[in-house]
């Protein structure tokens, strides 16, 4: 995204980082962000200040500016001479002669302005310095020594009403935060005048200035002065009336409503910003674009006593004089919004197909990887089986080569034996020697298929499979009563074992086996 003729990509990390702080605050879009972040140094403070109080005019670009261009004259009220001794107050733009800036007010109590005297008291009162520090050390030496003295103290001479450590104001009042101080204000109006329907915003000035900022409403500004004769009368007659509520709480004028008192040092402060000459006093604070994409001004400033019908005559003149180009304004806001809202969706949906489409491409990564992973376990299980198959296979012609032969009818003492075997069913009769080990009979069993095909030991000289342990894949089972397994673990010899003749049965365990592996 570019923004002023530069890209987002080229700003720092602290540069992104002061353009997103200033943005939430001020809820401004990048395009005009950015120019007052670069004129502020990129300060973010100075930026908001700037952004609510309204821009004055760039020195160096009325320096450069064409020397036959004449400035306009300024109003003859506004005209400020060395003579009277006054000093400028505010910017004075020619365009809009009728408004005048409304700054954005940060109350600073008044215990906690410190003043530094001059240099030549500082000297006439130095010796009374120095013997009031000796003076407070004695004490506490003292206190140290009588601890009552600390509390006789605070009893006699403290009983007053800064007693309890409460701050208060030069007029008297407790310095208290604004809201605290709206509040109160509310408060001692509905005691004084009795509860009205007025809706007094509870919050400080330039919180109310900021919402009115930001949502493109008129701010009704009203300041009192309790000493003022005419204070009383302007609230029962014209605050008061049910004409004037009517008109600030309907929704058409788009108006919130902010009032203080004099005696409280941010109400006094507004004043002066505002610059006040008479009380009561009313001032229509609202976005002037014609003065700045930022600036809010007064746009009609209400001094002294007036009627009901006068106050909301003026009112509704200027709401409708300033309701066009804050409609303006509201539009653009809204088409800036519109296409933020729309980036936002398209973003969101770009982001959710992108997950879509990532976690399709995922779910087929692991489906072909499974694919992959089974296709070699089975291609690997077969070479292993395969493998197998080959080294019994040789394990057998080499263990053919090992059988001793079998005797023949002149060896009377020779172990017959039948072999019923499986699964084929059928009846193998075979001589052994008496003293052949039992190993010898499981061995022919095995090896049976090999010398049934008429393979030989003489045919080829067959060495054993290397790294190859064989184990016979089934068990020798005597089917007479009592049944028992001619086991090959027990060892022992043939007549040992079974007899001079035995009809075997070949019990297959081969599945038994497959689950053990």
């Amino acid at each position: 995204m570019a923004a002023d003729g530069a890209d987002l990509s080229d700003l720092t990390e602290s540069q992104q980082l002061a353009l997103q702080q200033f943005t939430s605050v001020t809820d401004l879009d990048l395009e005009s962000a950015l120019p007052i972040l670069r004129r502020s140094q990129w300060n973010v403070q100075i930026a908001i200040a700037k952004f609510f109080d309204g821009e004055p005019a760039d020195p160096m670009e009325e320096a450069l500016a064409p020397s036959s261009s004449v400035p306009p004259p300024r109003p003859s009220a506004h005209r400020e001479t060395l003579i009277n001794g006054s000093m400028p107050h505010q910017p004075t733009w020619t365009d809009t002669p009728d408004f005048h800036p409304a700054p954005r007010i940060v109350p600073q109590p008044e215990s906690r302005v410190t003043s530094r005297p001059s240099f030549i008291l500082t000297v006439l009162f130095a010796p009374f310095s120095i013997l009031s520090r000796l003076a407070a050390a004695s004490f506490g030496l003292f206190s140290r020594v009588f601890p009552f003295l600390p509390r006789l103290y605070t009893f006699l001479f403290l009983h007053g009403p800064t007693r309890g450590g409460s701050i208060r104001t030069g007029s008297g009042r407790r310095a208290l935060n604004p809201r605290d101080t709206a509040a109160r204000f509310i408060r001692e109006f509905e005691e004084e005048y009795g509860s009205s329907e007025l809706p007094f915003l509870e919050c400080g000035y330039a919180q109310a200035l900021d919402r009115a900022q930001k949502n493109l409403e008129f701010l009704l500004v009203i300041l009192f002065s309790p000493e003022h004769d005419d204070t009383s009368s302007f609230v029962q007659e014209t605050l008061l009336s049910p004409e004037v509520i009517e008109f600030i709480k309907s929704p058409q004028n788009n108006i919130i409503l902010w009032a203080g008192s004099v005696q409280d040092s941010e109400a006094y402060q507004v004043s002066t910003a505002l610059n006040c000459t008479k009380f009561p006093f009313a001032a229509l604070i609202a976005h002037t674009p014609r003065a700045g994409s930022t600036a809010m001004s007064a746009v009609i400033r209400l001094a002294g006593p007036m009627s009901s019908t006068t106050f909301v005559a003026k009112l509704q003149n200027s709401i409708v004089q300033c309701s066009e180009p804050l409609a303006r304004v509201r539009e653009a806001r809204a088409t800036q919004q519109a296409d933020r809202d729309l980036r936002a969706s398209q973003a969101a949906a770009f982001e959710r197909s992108l997950a879509q489409d990532q976690e399709r491409a995922r779910l087929r990564r692991e489906a072909e990887a499974a694919k992959e992973r089974a296709e070699r376990e089975a291609r690997e299980k077969a070479e292993t089986e395969e493998k197998r198959e080959r080294d019994l296979q040789q394990w057998r012609e080499w263990r053919v080569g090992l059988l001793r032969p079998e005797p023949g009818p002149d060896v009377k003492d020779a172990t017959r034996v039948s072999f019923k075997m499986m699964p084929s069913g059928d009846r193998v009769v075979r001589r052994f020697v008496p003293d052949a080990e039992i190993e010898e009979l499981y061995a022919f069993v095995e090896c049976y298929g090999v010398l049934d095909s008429g393979f030989t030991s003489t045919n080829l000289i067959v060495n054993k499979p290397e790294k190859f342990e064989h184990i016979y894949g089934f068990r020798l089972i005597d089917p007479l009563p009592p049944r028992k397994v001619i086991d090959l673990e027990a060892g022992g010899t043939v007549r040992d074992r079974i007899g001079r003749s035995a009809n075997l049965f070949v019990d297959l365990i081969e599945e038994d086996i497959d689950e053990e592996e």
